[in-house]
């Protein structure tokens, strides 16, 4: 069993990674011990863990961002921070990888370290997301970003959402592309997630907060 210390979220720019690992921290955080979420997307200038960097400390979590985070500057250069991750006092560590292989290709600059210490590495799929409406897809998109970090995922989690637009229904009508990229990468399909403003909620699906928003949506205070 890998070791459930240390989690790699990855997946394609917009599949929504970013929010499942700030949710994946912060209810660690809630269960109590230390919590260590480090963002190792050097690549793409939205969505990053970082920029939640007050709302993850104000609960316990220990940030670790890239090197030029909240600049005007975007370098695949590696914070010497990210090596403490495998220290026990990091405690529970979540790791939010790169989308697609570009900004994959980052975390395999921790490849060692990683297999040494054990981890495991969730593949986030998203239906609704370009380049990924099929199966085979997202099959080929997951092999592509092994091949670039030089490590295997262990488990898929199926995060279909169509944004402030997801009702119960797009939920269900997702969950059989997910079971199909599960079956075709061999696979578990560990859980299926719901914005937690869906209601009914989906037999079965793991109800999460949307942290991460559209730049054109409205302030959070008006949404669901």
């Amino acid at each position: 069993m890998p070791d459930q210390r240390i989690t790699v979220i990855c997946g394609h720019y917009g599949c929504g990674k970013t929010n499942l690992a700030l949710n994946l921290a912060l209810e660690a955080a809630d269960a109590g011990g230390r919590v260590t979420l480090a963002d190792l997307d050097v690549v793409n200038p939205y969505f990053r863990s970082y920029e939640y960097q007050k709302l993850l400390e104000d609960k316990g979590v220990r940030v670790i961002a890239p090197v030029f985070a909240g600049t005007t500057l975007d370098t695949p250069t590696l914070s010497p921070a990210l090596f403490s991750l495998f220290e026990a006092e990091a405690g529970r560590v979540f790791i939010d990888a790169g989308g697609d292989d570009v900004g994959a290709t980052a975390l395999g600059g921790l490849r060692a370290q990683l297999e040494q210490a054990g981890y495991q590495m969730i593949y986030v799929v998203n239906r609704y997301r370009i380049l990924t409406h099929t199966a085979l897809e997202a099959a080929a998109l997951l092999r592509e970003i092994e091949s670039a970090c030089r490590l295997r995922a262990t488990g898929i989690v199926n995060n279909s959402h169509l944004g402030v637009e997801t009702t119960c229904q797009s939920l269900q009508e997702a969950l059989p592309f997910a079971q199909e990229t599960a079956a075709i990468t061999n696979l578990p399909l560990l859980y299926s997630t719901a914005p937690d403003f869906v209601s009914p909620l989906p037999p079965g699906f793991r109800p999460i907060k949307r942290y991460v928003r559209f730049a054109w949506e409205p302030p959070q205070s008006s949404l669901p």
